[in-house]
């Protein structure tokens, strides 16, 4: 007996529609959302100028056949190359990315909204260029900021209530690219029914496997992954817009959907609507370049080193008591071989500042690594799981990421239990962190210019009126040498 398939055309997922109506008709009042859209900004931005600093970041930068340039082509900030925007959004995306210090989501799925910056200012720029050639005006940034806020709010609603890592799946990738091709298609000027195509491609692109983010693979890759992207949702958005079409039911479809396929049937559940909440609740990294659920171990470390600094080897035991969701990505025993493993294990990332009080992302390389005082406090670490901070890491009313540090000696003495329940970078304290924000962005155009240039830049973007008003290409040249 056979079942038969109606060849019939379906209504789109609702959860496509509703992420195309919100890209349309959802008018951003939040005067406190623009403005944290602004912070986002210049600190994705000012990640990215400490990404050139790296090697392993620049050698895969630029075009793809050396010494190609294209006219009116968007620019990629720091540097002289100006690409067509698929591989433009591959660049800015891979340098904000690369060193693990911008803006973070922590949800039932975490990831980094800072991610869909490099596809959407890309094309902003692209636009905004082929605007001017033609006499047309360009694009002016409230139109970068309106787009990162839907593309964050998107992005980090459907993570609020749905794991992807539960399956094996890198969600923290795939939903910035559900946000960014979303928004790009409407900057490309799509339309309500383009949208939904062109999300429906990327939810048939299915979702990275998270392999390359765990032992014994963890590598480079988590440093590019959303490059990728950030790259293909500009490439989606412009083949809907020449007449791509879509797959209504992407997700629901039986058998082949992505909720059959990766999720046993079961389809995504939602906490709210889309809005500006999560823009506005974004964490900001801001002294720290690691996982932010690493974040407080790393303050409560810092807090203890003068207690402990000089008495290294007498150091019994170190417990660190935390929620499940660090427990499970970051409690890292065993060799880490490489940077990208380093950076996201709580116990490298706490014995640093146990033994140096401080934590830089220099420290993630080889020759700090060497230093086996390091490995041999790893080796005294208990991590240990406190239930309640399991739900409130999850409540929306706090979206607290506690961890507490206490270090015992071998004499029987002990430091304090020193807790951290929000730390620098949460909402909470978000007055306490801007200054410091500032001064980071700071320090990282320091890295790439000259004092006019970075007094230029600083004093444009803290001026949010004026920022706003200005005209994406001329924003991204003050970028450019």
């Amino acid at each position: 007996m056979s079942t038969h398939v109606s060849g019939a055309r379906p209504r789109p997922d609702q959860v496509m529609v509703d992420i195309a109506d919100y890209v349309v008709n959802y008018k951003i009042n939040s005067a406190e959302a623009y403005d944290t859209a602004r912070q986002c900004l210049m600190d994705s931005l000012g990640c990215a100028m400490e990404a050139l600093s790296y090697p392993a970041c620049t050698k895969l930068l630029g075009p793809i056949v050396a010494g190609t340039v294209v006219p009116d082509g968007a620019k990629v900030p720091g540097t002289s190359f100006q690409l067509d925007p698929v591989l433009a959004a591959f660049n800015i995306a891979c340098m904000v990315r690369w060193v693990d210090f911008s803006d973070t989501w922590l949800a039932a799925e975490a990831g980094h909204p800072s991610d869909n910056l490099g596809g959407i200012l890309a094309t902003a720029d692209y636009l905004s260029r082929v605007n001017v050639s033609a006499g047309r005006k360009p694009l002016v940034m409230r139109d970068v900021l309106t787009a990162l806020i839907k593309a964050y709010e998107i992005q980090g609603v459907i993570a609020l209530k749905n794991s992807f890592h539960a399956v094996g799946l890198d969600g923290s990738v795939g939903l910035a690219k559900i946000g960014s091709t979303a928004v790009i298609t409407a900057m490309l000027g799509g339309t309500r029914d383009e949208i939904i195509n062109a999300v429906s491609n990327a939810w048939v692109d299915g979702q990275t496997l998270r392999v390359f983010r765990h032992a014994p693979n963890a590598g480079s890759r988590k440093s590019w992954a959303a490059a990728d992207a950030a790259s293909r949702s500009v490439r989606l958005a412009l083949m809907t817009l020449k007449g791509e079409m879509g797959y209504p039911t992407a997700l629901t479809a039986k058998r082949w959907g992505l909720y059959d396929v990766a999720f046993k049937g079961k389809p995504f559940t939602f906490q709210r609507p889309y809005g500006s909440y999560v823009v506005e609740n974004v964490l900001f990294k801001i002294s720290y370049p690691t996982a932010f659920h690493c974040q407080p171990a790393v303050e409560c470390a810092l807090k203890l080193h003068a207690q402990v600094g000089d008495r290294l080897d007498e150091i019994k035991k170190i417990v660190l008591t935390t929620h499940e969701n660090l427990i499970r990505i970051s409690d890292k025993k065993g060799p880490l071989s490489n940077p990208a493993d380093r950076d996201h294990c709580v116990r490298y990332t706490t014995a640093v500042p146990l033994i140096k009080g401080s934590l830089t992302a220099a420290d993630y390389e080889d020759d700090v690594a060497a230093d086996p005082r390091i490995d041999r406090l790893r080796d005294k670490m208990v991590c240990v799981e406190n239930k309640q901070w399991n739900r409130d890491y999850l409540d929306p009313k706090k979206r607290s990421v506690p961890c507490a540090v206490q270090v015992f000696f071998n004499d029987g003495s002990k430091t304090d239990d020193v807790l951290v329940e929000y730390p620098l970078g949460h909402r909470r304290r978000r007055q306490e962190g801007l200054p410091l924000l500032e001064a980071k962005f700071r320090t990282n155009l320091a890295r790439r210019f000259t004092p006019e240039r970075q007094a230029a830049i600083l004093g444009l973007c803290k001026d949010q009126r004026r920022l706003e008003a200005t005209a994406v290409n001329e924003f991204v040249d003050l970028f450019v040498d």
